[in-house]
């Protein structure tokens, strides 16, 4: 596979690893509504945001979807897009690595990029997630060629383009079938005129005929009365009747069954019946005069709550208008807002209610707004101080149950909440070593993850950490036994052994596992350690700083 080089590579591919593991600490007056559903707001640089969810979010996150600065030249007020190609890429190689680590493995990232440096970042793409998990490159339409833009001579640029990779594309990896709205197919222009009738007797007519008659004028009189109203009154006519309106359509005779051919023969004989061949798990086939009839209702799908004309969303995406953007959230962002409809359609592509969203470049916090209507929970990262600005009160307009964007297509009534959080101190000093004021919990994450590569589920009341693989984990560490002195609760004696044993018994009573024990100090012999199947390593010096 072809690897892109740039001045500074073998120092960003290895920026991942240096960068410290931090604390997240709530900030309380920003989080809103009910801060137990899981959903949060990070302030702070999204490389160390993205490094301290590693041992609680490692492959649990569902979709990505980031919006990263394009690197188009242009100063933007809120982001710095004036960065040169090589900064960029090692900007982007970190998180893009990051990202991928905090993904489930039917997991999904959608980048939303320019062509400014498209190319590139589909090259770390492939290296990071593998070429074979490339899904789509999708194009979206976000301008037309008016004003300014049709100005200047040459080709109008009017795209954006979302390229998408799966965590593992050849493992259960699924999206969701989507349909885009589409006009009425205007091929449809038969009408059954007795549907009440059995159908071997059914007559067809002109659609147009059908729909004067329901007023009972000539067609003509019905056009000039709704003028430029009468194609809107005809979609709306169709759609109502969509199990009498059809189009015939002349079947592949090779192509199809026995049965099928027998049929078409049959129907051709007698040009006073229409034949119906009875199907399971497939539509039922009406045929008259060797042509199938194909009916409007199979083209409906439920779009936005409601049945329409509908099609399976191609990747072309040109559907999704920004008019009226700026006021979508009540918040201004000028160049860097994207509309929440298409936020919603990635969320629709890849997730399903309850799933987790990660957005790392939040801006003005539109990813965060949309999972929080569509009911999935999120994690958004924002490192400007329109984290507080914008961010916060957009989401308390959500809470408090706004209507702009995608809330009347998605029934938004309003509830949930977040917390709200900056980052920290680091979780290991300058040398490496665990610093003196954290907390148990913390210590166990971080213990936890570097030992099995996964998040720790625990609640901080019990030295077991977990079984993973066969191996089951205990830290002795801050008081965890209730014993606060020095030493006296985070030390591995036959006591504080038998009491993890105990503990390990109460999830996994038939549990008979080797064990890793973190401590500050051991007292039992080797030999017994050996006996036991215990691995035991010492705090602060076995706890890794970097993973």
């Amino acid at each position: 596979m072809p690897i892109l080089h740039w001045l500074t590579r073998d120092e960003d591919i290895r920026a991942a690893t240096r960068v410290p593991y931090r604390l997240l600490e709530e900030v309380s007056d920003l989080s809103a509504g009910d801060t137990d559903e899981g959903n949060m707001l990070i302030q702070g640089d999204n490389l160390d945001a993205l490094k301290a969810l590693l041992p609680f979010y490692a492959g649990q996150v569902k979709c990505i979807y980031i919006d990263p600065p394009f690197n188009t030249g242009q100063a933007f007020q809120h982001y710095d897009d004036n960065v040169e190609h090589a900064i960029w890429l090692g900007m982007m190689y970190a998180r893009l690595e990051l990202l991928r680590d905090l993904l489930a493995p039917t997991g999904t990232i959608a980048i939303h990029l320019d062509d400014e440096e498209l190319a590139y970042c589909i090259c770390i793409l492939d290296e990071i997630f593998g070429r074979k998990n490339r899904v789509n490159i999708c194009t979206f339409r976000q301008a037309a060629a008016v004003g300014h833009k049709a100005i200047n001579p040459g080709v109008v640029t009017v795209t954006n383009y979302v390229i998408i990779y799966a965590r593992d594309k050849t493992n259960n990896w699924k999206p969701n079938r989507v349909f885009t709205k589409r006009g009425r197919d205007t091929r449809y222009a038969s009408f059954i005129e007795n549907y009440e009738d059995d159908y071997p007797d059914w007559r067809l007519i002109p659609l147009s005929q059908a729909f004067a008659q329901t007023t009972g004028e000539k067609l003509s009189e019905k056009k000039k009365r709704l003028g430029d109203q009468y194609e809107t009154a005809l979609d709306e006519f169709v759609l109502k009747n969509a199990d009498r309106v059809v189009r015939p359509a002349r079947p592949d005779y090779q192509g199809v069954g026995q049965e099928t051919r027998d049929m078409i023969d049959k129907s051709k004989d007698d040009l006073n019946r229409v034949y119906l061949q009875v199907r399971q798990n497939y539509p039922d086939i009406y045929m008259y005069n060797g042509e199938r009839w194909l009916f409007y209702r199979d083209k409906l799908k439920e779009v936005d709550g409601e049945l329409v004309s509908g099609e399976p969303l191609t990747n072309l995406w040109d559907d999704l208008r920004s008019n009226n953007l700026h006021n979508e959230g009540g918040v201004k962002f000028p160049k860097g807002k994207k509309p929440e409809a298409l936020i919603k359609r990635v969320l629709e592509l890849f997730t399903n209610p309850g799933d987790l969203v990660l957005d790392s470049f939040l801006g003005s916090g539109t990813t965060a707004a949309v999972a929080h209507k569509m009911g999935r929970r999120y994690i958004g990262i924002e490192m400007g101080e329109h984290a507080v600005s914008h961010c916060v009160p957009r989401l308390q307009k959500v809470i408090e149950g706004e209507q702009g964007g995608i809330s009347k297509s998605v029934n938004w009534q309003g509830g949930g909440g977040f917390r709200f959080y900056r980052l920290g101190p680091p979780v290991f000093d300058e040398d490496g070593q665990i610093r003196s004021d954290i907390r148990f919990p913390v210590l166990a994450a971080h213990v936890y993850f570097s030992e099995t590569g996964h998040p720790w589920k625990g609640a901080g009341d019990s030295p077991f950490l977990g079984l993973h693989d066969g191996r089951a984990y205990a830290l002795l560490y801050n008081g965890i036994l209730g014993d606060k002195r020095p030493g006296g609760g985070n030390v591995l004696t036959r006591a504080t052994l038998a009491h993890i044993r105990e503990e390990i018994a109460k999830v996994h009573p038939d549990a008979d596992s080797p064990l890793t024990v973190y401590g500050e100090q051991s007292r039992l012999m080797p030999q017994t350690l050996e006996r036991e199947g215990i691995v035991f390593k010492q705090t602060p010096y076995d706890v890794k700083a970097r993973m």
